[in-house]
């Protein structure tokens, strides 16, 4: 059966768009830099569940790799503008059996990537994977703001004994003196979250816009509350999506958000804000259908790291 990849003249390789590769992130020289870990600290019962969801984006993404200097209609132009340069540095060698290594490897890279003064792209894994890039952040000397785009919270303190896994992520990051505000957007269903832990982070000054919310009115309310020239770390589970259009998810939650409204979200923040890092993870190819989850996500990349783009030559 043909491929898109095949009717587009796509080659094989492994990086995602057929960006180039750089291995080695102490001689980096680019604009933004897409780097993927396949876990980070999993928990007893599920492990790295999420491990193949970088190499399925890149897979899904190599499709357009051909064709990266081609008309993008959700950004109005070619993914990369003239000038911006944005390189794959592969995938972090992270282990289920090492999390304290896994946490010092994606503290390392994203530390390494800010140092070089670009943007930070990080393809998960599960949903622990962002702690230790907030975490980098932190030898910035700036306050951050923290846009968690998600069907859950994540504000339990601790599953399993483990108070860095998945379900803590937005709580830890709570606890980081360079985080100054938390907007999260998404919420609908049953999650882990307890009554307490909202109000916990209710208490903290999260501002929480649930899906229903987005589905009556958009996502304006989460965009207003951005603040004029923040710097902005943008955090996107994708089962914030319907599982209509991401099927690729451990817990499938009818009422999610579309692409279109994601892609409005993050363009509207762009355009008050900059964007400093972003993350994309929790997609689960073995729950996938046809592949249509992988080139979601492949195909929403892309116009984030286009978003990010346009930032860098204003």
């Amino acid at each position: 059966m043909a491929s898109l990849a095949e009717m587009f003249g796509a080659g094989g390789g492994q990086s995602y768009l057929g960006l180039p590769l750089c291995r080695d992130l102490s001689r980096l020289s680019a604009d933004i830099v897409l780097i993927g870990a396949a876990g980070c600290t999993p928990y007893p019962s599920v492990g790295f569940y999420c491990a193949q969801g970088p190499v399925a984006v890149r897979e899904a993404g190599q499709a357009y790799g051909a064709v990266l200097g081609h008309m993008n209609f959700d950004l109005g132009g070619p993914v990369l503008p003239a000038g911006v340069q944005a390189v794959d540095g592969g995938d972090l060698p992270q282990d289920p059996a090492d999390p304290a290594g896994n946490r010092a490897r994606i503290f390392g890279a994203v530390s390494q990537i800010l140092d070089r003064q670009a943007v930070p792209v990080l393809i998960g894994g599960d949903d622990s994977v962002p702690i230790p890039m907030l975490e980098a952040f932190g030898a910035r000397g700036r306050i951050f703001t923290v846009l968690q785009i998600d069907a859950h919270i994540d504000w339990r303190d601790a599953v399993e004994g483990e108070r860095l896994g998945l379900s803590s992520t937005m709580r830890r990051a709570s606890e980081m003196a360079h985080v100054g505000q938390i907007i999260q957007i998404g919420q609908r269903g049953i999650g882990s979250a307890r009554e307490s832990d909202v109000q916990d982070a209710v208490e903290w000054g999260v501002s929480f816009i649930p899906a229903g919310e987005v589905a009556r009115e958009g996502v304006w309310r989460a965009v207003d509350l951005i603040e004029e020239a923040a710097e902005v770390i943008i955090c996107l589970d994708v089962d914030a999506l319907d599982p209509a259009v991401m099927p690729a998810v451990i817990g499938r939650t009818a009422g999610g958000l579309s692409y279109w409204q994601v892609l409005e979200l993050i363009g509207g923040v762009a355009e008050k804000a900059r964007i400093a890092g972003f993350d994309m993870v929790e997609l689960m190819p073995e729950r996938d259908v046809d592949g249509q989850g992988a080139l979601l996500a492949a195909q929403l990349l892309a116009a984030v790291v286009g978003v990010i783009a346009r930032q860098r030559v204003e």
